[in-house]
């Protein structure tokens, strides 16, 4: 594997450096012979190449400004390249940026969440879909398949890589994404895309043979004059399931875990139907605009939990509708959210014998208001604030039913002169399930040497609210034990107790406070180079944990053996568990170290590569460390992208370290994955003057056995053929 780096990293290099170290003999070159006349593209290459570091993104302010000139660490994924992408899904997409870590547990089972370990429900991670937020507030987790839209509608997508509370509230505790669209205008065409995929699903101890991959997207958009504008848009994509692990988990000594065998439960795919319609209004005086957006995304298949496997049933959907106002610099922006499904369990069993099933349906209404605007030369303000209201009729969390929060926030951006620049802000937000209102503080200093270096220091604290779950959780499962495994005399003998997994009203808000130095920087307006170092302290950290066991005292229904022994098993640190519940946790340190340089070579060739660091978490408290995820410690990407005339293609490798998992079910099956190296890419024609793209997309091309979460399914070599058709 380190020679398969070594000859990546050194085509990269060459590739990078090769067409400078060119140039720069034609310079020399050129002042000993004779000018000759310049070809018109050889005038065209000379027209500047726009920096990466000149990218607008939105999301860091709420107000467009360069990367360079973000006060946050923020990494930006184009629309040409999502166009080249081998990604299939939103996991893959993301899997390259700097301080991301991507869990994929199932076909239909993505989480996200930068600087810090994921787990089967990223709870501290926001997404937006242009602003709107899709972060579930009901589990605390973001559903990627109900995003209603295709790649191609992407035009780009804005990560901030760290806390994000003092400009967009609670649960953006970790990072945003934001997931931005394409206007109609910017569209205006009609296009089909067909993609047929093939994935080898043979896995150690679970050989499925050749599963298959299908998508289709529709999309009409048309500026109908210079006021209005339209899009609409259908799509469908299906995936067979992924082999499941077999055999046992392993076992860790030092750290108590592992031993239990993999479950057995009937596996899944997915399958994602979506809509969207959008119609824009622009105002002729030119300072006004209107945006109507509403659409739906469903899905099906497995989602994992602490307490096991559901399976997502046929139907679960999430609908939509925006409106958004633009008057200059003022915005109102309204958006609910309908969420409607049903989940049954694939292991827990209630007390009526039966599997629990999860019946959910959540509505979700926001309303928002922002402004921006300068005071004098020196001071750009930004504030604004919202209301929400939720309503929730969750099954297995009878004990609420609504949810209100109201946030404001204000920033003010400091121009102390051409290379000095302040950004100090915050934001206050109260919700009906916390005792006391929750205050956001932000402040970056920005060190500008010249135009194209940015020096940052930054200070930020933001916080997740407890989710609904979290709070309100009530249900009984039946859990099975061998008695075999306290007395190999009883091997075999089945025995059922009951165990009440329960919320905790009492909860606080989990909060996290974040140092940052980072530097941006442009050479050459070519190469773009990004180092960050952070800090990031979590303190009362919501985990799900075993908080009793059954003892003499309190036996289980029909326990077999003397009720002693129970005391025995709790004394030998194996107690049987009478109840789970969330509860608040000590402080944990993360911290970690990222470095990453983009390459805009020439206007045919990107280059990208990047490497993270993140220590493993340290807390003073034991108890709070056994619950912890611990994120991979080395992980990196390089790659490039080529496109010129007909043909365009890609080529990228990715090396993700080992890490360990804690968050599903009991100590039995909490163990390490194993650390893996994957070569992704793709080539790609375009025919009959750019209207047709047949393409061949590639991920795990050398077939790797990826499991990114202990209890999650194996990612195997994925074969997509695409046929796009514009008229």
């Amino acid at each position: 594997m380190t020679e398969r780096i070594i000859t990546l990293c050194a085509a990269i290099f060459i590739l990078v450096f090769a067409p400078a170290a060119t140039n720069a003999a034609g310079q020399t070159q050129t002042q000993q012979e004779p000018q000759e006349p310049r070809t018109q593209e050889e005038e065209e290459e000379e027209v500047e190449i726009p920096s990466y570091a000149e990218t607008i993104v939105v999301t860091a302010t709420r107000t467009e400004v360069q990367i360079i000139d973000a006060p946050a660490t923020v990494s930006v994924i184009t629309s040409d390249v999502i166009a080249n992408s081998p990604a299939q899904n939103f996991g893959d997409l993301l899997s390259s940026v700097p301080g991301m870590n991507v869990t994929q547990t199932s076909a239909r089972d993505i989480n996200l969440t930068t600087r810090g370990a994921t787990s089967t429900l990223a709870t501290s991670q926001l997404a937006l879909l242009d602003g709107r937020s899709i972060y579930l507030d009901f589990f605390g987790f973001v559903a990627w398949d109900f995003l209603p839209i295709d790649m191609s509608e992407i035009a780009q997508i804005d990560i901030i890589r760290g806390p994000a509370s003092a400009v967009w509230g609670a649960n953006a505790m970790t990072g945003v994404v934001n997931v931005i669209t394409k206007t109609p205008r910017e569209i205006d065409s009609t296009s089909v895309t067909f993609g047929f995929g093939a994935i080898n699903r043979d896995a150690p101890g679970n050989e499925l043979g050749t599963g298959g991959l299908f998508r289709a997207n529709a999309t009409h958009a048309q500026a109908v004059n210079d006021r209005w504008a339209y899009k609409v848009s259908a799509g469908f994509f299906s995936m067979d399931a992924l082999p499941r692990p077999t055999g046992t988990i392993p076992v860790d000594p030092d750290r108590g875990t592992g031993g239990a065998p993999y479950p057995p439960f009937p596996n899944d795919g997915t399958v994602q139907p979506k809509f969207n319609f959008r119609v824009d209004y622009d105002n002729p005086d030119g300072r006004q605009k209107w945006i109507f957006d509403g659409g739906y995304g469903g899905t099906e298949g497995i989602i994992h939990t602490g307490i096991g496997p559901f399976q997502l049933e046929r139907g679960t959907r999430m609908g939509y509708a925006k409106v958004n106002y633009l008057r200059d610099n003022w915005k109102v922006n309204f958006f609910a959210n309908l969420l409607d499904g049903e989940a049954p369990a694939l292991l827990a069993i209630g007390i009526d014998g039966r599997p629990i099933n999860f019946l959910f349906n959540t509505q979700t209404y926001d309303l928002e208001v922002g402004n921006t605007q300068a005071l004098g030369t020196k001071h750009l303000l930004t504030y604004g604030g919202n209301v929400r209201n939720t309503s929730f009729d969750l099954s297995i969390a009878p004990g609420d039913d609504s949810r209100n929060e109201v946030g404001f926030y204000v920033q003010d951006e400091i121009f102390i002169s051409d290379h000095f620049r302040w950004l100090v802000g915050g934001r206050v937000d109260k919700f009906t399930v916390l005792e006391k209102a929750v205050f956001s503080p932000r402040t970056t200093f920005m060190i500008k040497p010249d135009r194209n270096h940015t020096f940052r220091v930054s200070y930020n604290r933001a916080f997740r609210a407890p989710s609904l779950v979290n709070n309100f959780l009530g249900v009984t499962i039946l859990q099975v034990l061998d008695l075999g495994l306290i007395n190999p005399a009883l091997a075999g003998q089945q025995y059922v107790f009951p165990i009440r997994a329960g919320g905790n009203p009492d909860l606080r808000e989990e909060s996290l406070t974040a140092y940052e130095i980072g530097y941006t920087g442009t050479f050459a307006n070519k190469y773009t180079v990004g180092v960050a170092f952070y800090v990031n302290d979590t303190t009362d950290n919501i985990i799900f944990t075993q908080s009793a066991t059954y003892n003499s005292a309190n036996p289980p229904p029909g326990w077999p053996l003397p009720p002693a022994v129970l005391d025995l098993l709790n004394f030998l640190g194996s107690g049987i568990p009478s109840q789970f519940t969330y509860l608040n946790f000590d402080e944990v340190r993360d911290k970690g170290v990222e470095l990453s340089l983009i390459a805009q070579t020439s206007r045919e060739l990107n280059v990208f590569v990047n490497y993270t660091f993140q220590a493993e978490p340290v807390t003073e408290s034991s108890e709070t460390l056994a619950e912890l995820n611990f994120p991979s410690k080395n992980r990196f990407n390089l790659g490039f992208r080529y496109s010129k005339g007909r043909y365009f293609g890609n080529l990228s490798a990715n090396y993700t370290d080992d890490a360990f998992w804690t968050d599903v079910l009991t100590a039995r099956f909490h163990g390490p994955t194993d650390s893996y190296f994957t070569i992704n890419g793709g080539f790609g024609v375009r025919w009959a003057d750019d209207r047709i793209t047949t393409a061949v997309k590639v991920t795990n091309l050398n077939n790797a056995d990826v499991q990114q979460h202990i209890f999650g399914d194996f990612i195997k070599r994925q074969v997509v053929g695409e046929v796009r058709i514009e008229f």
